[in-house]
């Protein structure tokens, strides 16, 4: 995965396929501590502790449409190779929360991404999951709510709608 972006797309797959039914994607760059974080909790079914002391296996995965699971072994060796760290916790039925920390001016420190593209494959492809996605770029803040957008369009359009998902688009490219 060439951005981390695509990390957090899998990670929310993941956690949607756990019957998640609402997702929180929390993403920092702090420059002058020399820090980029990246946070997604989920209330999903959740891993008990056999799993979740096996889920960096690249060869252990619940998927059964193929026999491994490369992401989170993939995101911990992006976030080792920039000098950070990956932390998952999980309990059964509250849900998961995968944290990775990276040293933002890391040489090896994937790129960010499109994180507003990213936001609309994972509306569009989970229209019935909720969403926050808060974005603090150095102190410029994005911050996206599905559930204040469905609660606002109620009746009038759907969260897919194509102009409701340039608007999203249009909030995360804004900065």
């Amino acid at each position: 995965m060439e951005d981390l972006s695509l990390h957090i797309l899998d990670i929310v797959e993941n956690a949607t396929s756990a019957g998640a039914t609402l997702v929180e994607i929390h993403i920092e760059v702090d420059s002058e501590n020399n820090l980029f974080a990246l946070r997604i909790r989920d209330d999903g079914r959740g891993m008990d502790q056999e799993m979740l002391s096996r889920v960096r296996d690249p060869f252990v995965t619940t998927r059964r449409t193929r026999r491994v699971g490369l992401g989170l072994s993939m995101l911990e060796q992006a976030a080792q190779e920039a000098g950070g760290y990956l932390r998952i916790t999980s309990q059964p039925g509250r849900g998961t929360e995968v944290s990775a920390v990276f040293k933002a001016d890391h040489i090896d420190r994937r790129p960010l991404g499109d994180i507003g593209l990213t936001m609309i494959s994972l509306i569009v492809g989970s229209p019935e999951v909720d969403f926050v996605c808060e974005c603090d770029l150095d102190g410029e803040k994005t911050s996206l709510d599905t559930r204040e957008i469905k609660a606002e369009i109620e009746g009038a359009a759907s969260i897919t709608d194509p102009a409701i998902l340039k608007l999203i688009r249009d909030l995360f490219t804004a900065n």
